[in-house]
């Protein structure tokens, strides 16, 4: 039975928190880069925001199946909230480290492997089969919004007038964030919910490992879903290869100024709003299949374009429709794992699925790296266009339409 006003809650609670950490994307670097000039501890943020999804996903899967989303989600929230409000009176007192800065980020990235997987798991208990990928678009479009167009923005306004105004201020939203998941209905896990029929006992409890083996078990069993996962892993290899040094190359070859580098990243960050806008009526239309095949060949033409032209409109207009079609692959992955997995183990079966996926990220940023020293930047955006192409032609067959939902109803 569909919940809309639990949905409402859940989307008030993502936007707010998601506004939190797009102040962040802002003001943390802004503060390291305040307090030192060594590119070794700068780069070390992206570690140190990174390490909790490698070391904590798979506890944080087994703690959604056997907790209460809600409670999760509440007390997450409130983690984090509690982390940069103590970051912020540190710098009040004066005590300004980068240790403390990592210290506060790698709680809130370890509190947000918690929310992020939670969320992921509770549309389905809010709304029918039928509105997913419309709800699902609805919650990827506004992170889209908050994260690029609204956070940034604010953060480096509140950093310049003073640091401790941008990191109370999130702490403030991450808990009113907390207060929003709090109008969620009870969302224990389906198998302990008490039997309305009054019969059968509740099967006995297994130990956390127990927990993580079987969820990663399911996972790499689902042979479609592990396909898909491996596919979205490609993806973000060869996207993070590209976007660490893309900077490099708009600044560089392509000749915009620093100053329109904010613009030039926008145009593919409206375009993922607009793929997370259409997706409902884009998938339907030609199927989660074509969604699949497109989300590979269009990001890997535009490599192409990035690495093979200097037209600056046509690179943008590359960039605009790769991240469309991402975006509607966001929405028909999210959609097939909700649909297709047991909730009993989605919240395993999803950390299991994001370890693979977010686990290429980091990889990825080093090859980036390491192929513009070696080849030159323009030639990593072709090898990155082929490596991806290569990546879909291997790994696509069999990820049809149909397979999509033969899935979804087994």
């Amino acid at each position: 039975m569909p919940k809309r006003s639990g949905f409402a809650a859940l989307w008030a609670s993502q936007a707010t928190s998601n506004t939190a950490d797009g102040i962040l994307a802002a003001a943390a670097p802004l503060l390291v880069a305040s307090i030192t000039r060594d590119p070794v501890i700068v780069a070390g943020m992206t570690v140190v925001q990174f390490l909790p999804w490698l070391v904590f996903t798979l506890p944080a899967g087994a703690l959604t199946d056997r907790m209460d989303r809600r409670k999760l989600l509440v007390a997450g929230n409130l983690l984090r909230a509690l982390g940069f409000a103590l970051l912020a009176a540190s710098l009040a007192a004066g005590w300004q480290s980068v240790w403390l800065l990592y210290a506060a980020v790698f709680v809130a990235g370890t509190a947000e492997t918690i929310v992020d997987n939670a969320a992921l798991t509770v549309p389905p208990r809010l709304v029918p089969r039928a509105q997913l990928e419309r709800a699902n678009g609805r919650l990827f479009a506004t992170q889209s919004v908050v994260n690029t167009f609204v956070g940034p923005p604010i953060g480096s306004v509140l950093m310049a007038v003073a640091a401790t105004l941008a990191f109370f201020t999130s702490a403030g939203l991450f808990a009113v964030a907390a207060a929003a998941a709090l109008l969620l209905p009870q969302l224990r896990p389906t198998v302990h919910e008490p039997d309305p029929t009054g019969a059968g006992e509740a099967p006995p409890r297994s130990s956390v490992l127990a927990d993580i083996a079987a969820g990663w078990g399911h996972f790499w069993r689902h042979r479609l879903l592990r396909r898909v996962a491996l596919i979205s892993a490609s993806f973000n290899f060869f996207g993070t290869a590209t976007g660490a040094v893309l900077v490099l190359l708009a600044t560089g070859p392509l000749g915009v100024p620093e100053a329109w580098y904010g613009l030039f990243i926008a145009v593919p960050a409206a375009g993922a709003i607009l793929g997370s806008l259409v997706a409902e009526r884009v998938i339907p239309w030609i199927g989660g299949g074509p969604v699949m095949w497109a989300a590979a060949l269009v990001p890997a033409a535009s490599f192409a374009v990035l690495g093979l032209s200097t037209n600056l409109a046509l690179v943008l207009v590359g960039m605009f429709l790769a991240a469309v079609a991402t975006a509607c692959n966001q929405i028909v992955v999210s959609t097939l794992r909700q649909a297709a997995v047991p909730d009993a183990l989605l919240g395993r079966v999803t950390a299991a699925y994001r370890l693979i996926v977010l686990g290429a990220v980091p990889f990825g940023g080093l090859a980036g790296g390491v192929l513009a020293s070696a080849f030159g930047l323009q030639p990593t955006f072709v090898i990155a266009a082929v490596g991806l192409a290569l990546a879909a032609v291997l790994l696509m067959p069999g990820v049809t339409t149909a397979a999509l939902r033969r899935a979804e109803l087994d």
